[in-house]
């Protein structure tokens, strides 16, 4: 079982005991540091209290699990306004928000397209991009994530 779907599993009901829901939980390598993230939501918004009370709460249950062998820094975040979408209820929750769609490859000379979520399905994507829909294919997209406008 890979590490994150296996904090994960110990994580939600750790984070709803909060009043709070797991949006994801990462594990990366950025330099020489390696890095567990949860990230967490809430109606109303997360604040910095809801992170370290959930934080705390984390922190013995991850000594005693040990699911990571070596070491690593665990922080507890906000999944932001401009969070990626990832799973389909995450598309189904924010269709019709604005996003942004990162691409592998240029299209049109852009890497990144801004537009309107239109649709998902088995991992393509529909976005309305100023008077074109553009539907792209799961091999194209890199991130998809809310775009906040001002």
């Amino acid at each position: 079982m890979k590490v994150t779907d296996l904090v994960t599993e110990f994580a939600k009901p750790i984070v709803e005991s909060f009043g709070c829901t797991l949006w994801d939980v990462e594990y990366v390598r950025e330099g020489s540091e390696r890095y567990l993230r949860v990230y967490i939501d809430k109606d109303g918004g997360v604040d910095i209290d809801d992170c370290e009370k959930i934080h705390r709460a984390m922190d013995p249950v991850l000594d005693e699990k040990d699911p990571i062998a070596e070491n690593y820094h665990f922080e507890v975040s906000s999944a932001g306004l401009e969070r990626a979408l990832k799973r389909p209820g995450d598309f189904e929750r924010f269709m019709g928000s604005p996003v942004l769609v990162k691409l592998y490859r240029p299209r049109n000379g852009l890497k990144e397209i801004p537009g309107f979520l239109r649709g998902y399905e088995d991992g393509k994507v529909t976005v309305e991009a100023g008077k074109e829909t553009i539907t792209f294919e799961k091999s194209q997209v890199a991130l998809v994530r809310l775009r906040v406008e001002f």
